[in-house]
């Protein structure tokens, strides 16, 4: 029988770090990267001798990027995973440090994700079968689509759809580590370059360079190395899942109705019980689909829940707190690691003014190209 992280031994997560997501420059990947993990390691306040395994999410970097970044804190023989899975590379790499810790194989499991953009090309093109509409249906243009059904099938007039990065910036403008930290108005997301549909430059994520880093644990490892468990951070659902055929409905939003009911069920919680919530909102339609599909509000009432403040820090429930994938940016390989991060220090209290007042349940949830989809949820202990 299939077991689920709830049946195995608890696990914490006890350390993260970034470095900022930005443009692309001429900061080596390496030194991202060191930076998120030598800051988990100092929000731990454990030393890297301790952590027994790696996990290394990244999209960009080509074979094996992670053996030329750690070894600059010490080659100490321990196990190594490169894990490649599109946008949710960095999710991937927290469920299976997760697992493992969960299992009993290890105690203490570092998930980093660290990317730099590149011309590396996607393995679709490398298929040798061809498609009608690889050429045609880019993601913009498909989630433009999706605005637009949205818009006709719900009554939503462009501009509700674009509160979402009136929002999303605003958070962005006081999070240190977004790549957009600048509030902006709707006139400015509205009057900004047009990408395709009503879709505008602003309400879609930008992709940078950029590290994130979480590091879990078990509870003998926080009793054995005196971590404070007062800031230790349980994971209580883990659930993952990939395309299915023979569905109507788009099949990023599919899937990610599934992870997440399922990553919820794991740990006994409903929609409503989530105070935060970190989601793929890498277009802004994104964030109102997957909302519903989580099922926190019946499909076509996540625009008027997002109008009334209901998504705002401090109103129901904080939606991409960290400004999101639209604000806090979207470098891949870190992404889904960077939400943990966000995640972590709201049910800890201590995310400062972004802080949601009396979160004590957070949701992380990512898709990536394929497609597949990720959903952790985490509660304070």
């Amino acid at each position: 029988m299939a077991k689920f992280l709830k049946d195995l031994r608890p696990v914490y997560v006890v350390g993260v770090g970034w470095h900022r997501y930005q443009p692309l420059s001429g900061t080596p990947y390496v030194a991202l990267g060191l930076k998120a993990i030598r800051q988990a390691l100092a929000d731990a306040k454990i030393a890297w001798s301790e952590v027994e395994s790696s996990y290394v999410g990244t999209a960009f970097l080509g074979y094996a990027g992670g053996r030329p970044m750690l070894k600059h804190l010490g080659a100490l023989g321990r196990p190594l995973v490169h894990i490649e899975n599109a946008s949710a590379s960095g999710s991937a790499a927290f469920r299976h440090a997760c697992i493992e810790v969960a299992a009993g194989i290890a105690d203490l499991s570092l998930a980093v994700g660290v990317d730099k953009p590149g011309d590396a090309p996607r393995a679709y093109t490398k298929t040798g079968i061809g498609n009608l509409a690889d050429d045609a249906i880019v993601p913009f243009t498909h989630y433009a689509l999706l605005t637009d059904q949205y818009i006709h099938k719900y009554g939503a007039k462009p501009q509700d759809i674009a509160l979402v990065a009136v929002k999303n910036h605003r958070n962005g403008s006081l999070n240190p580590n977004a790549h957009r930290q600048q509030e902006r108005s709707l006139d400015e997301i509205l009057g900004g370059k047009a990408v395709s549909g009503t879709l505008t430059a602003l309400q879609c994520c930008p992709v940078g360079e950029g590290a994130a880093a979480a590091i879990v644990a078990s509870e003998d490892a926080i009793k054995r190395l005196g971590i404070d468990s007062g800031r230790a951070v349980r994971v209580v659902g883990s659930a993952a899942c990939s395309e299915r055929a023979g569905l109507d409905a788009p099949p990023d939003v599919t899937i990610s109705q599934a992870c997440i009911a399922d990553a919820l069920q794991q740990a006994g919680l409903k929609p409503k019980n989530i105070d935060v919530l970190e989601v793929h909102d890498a277009f802004t339609i994104e964030e109102l689909q997957y909302i519903e599909a989580m099922g926190y509000c019946e499909p076509g009432q996540a625009v008027h829940l997002l109008k009334e403040g209901a998504f705002d820090i401090g109103g129901q429930m904080a939606v991409s707190a960290s400004g999101g994938l639209i604000a806090m940016g979207h470098p891949i390989g870190p992404t889904g690691v960077g939400q943990i991060g966000e995640i972590t220090m709201q049910l800890r209290g201590e995310a400062g003014i972004r802080q949601h007042k009396g979160a004590k349940v957070g949701l992380a949830h990512m898709v990536g190209t394929g497609p597949v989809g990720y959903a952790h949820v985490l509660q304070k202990t």
